[in-house]
């Protein structure tokens, strides 16, 4: 078992910044992946960003350009920089987990969510 936990939400406005955190229980060097997904009112859970165990990143097209996910092994903590804030990007944010044991299989760990609402 992982435990995650967010930090970093909160409310900003239009065109801002947050920088969103997501500790792990155990090292993320051994995690798979590491995925940032966010939901908001009403819409189903999207995938945001993510940053393989090898260190390649992929984006959703509609925050490409303005989020970083990056980690800090040393501090097994996983980061969503976000940048140009827009109202779209409002939404409870959830970091996830992946990973692989010895007899190969699959786990997803996640957070509890951290809500992020930017405001005009």
């Amino acid at each position: 078992q992982v435990q995650l936990v967010e930090s970093g939400g909160g409310l900003v406005q239009v065109g801002g910044s947050l920088r969103l955190s997501c500790v792990a229980s155990k090292s993320i060097y051994d995690s798979d992946a590491l995925r940032w997904y966010r939901q908001g009112q009403g819409k189903a859970r999207e995938l945001v960003a993510t940053m393989t165990s090898g260190g390649a990143t992929t984006y959703a097209d509609s925050v490409t350009g303005r989020f970083i996910i990056f980690r800090d092994n040393a501090k097994n903590t996983g980061y969503l920089q976000m940048n140009s804030l827009q109202l779209d990007d409002t939404g409870v944010y959830y970091c996830n987990d992946q990973r692989t044991d010895k007899d190969g299989r699959r786990y997803d760990f996640w957070g509890q969510g951290t809500r992020v609402t930017v405001s005009s």
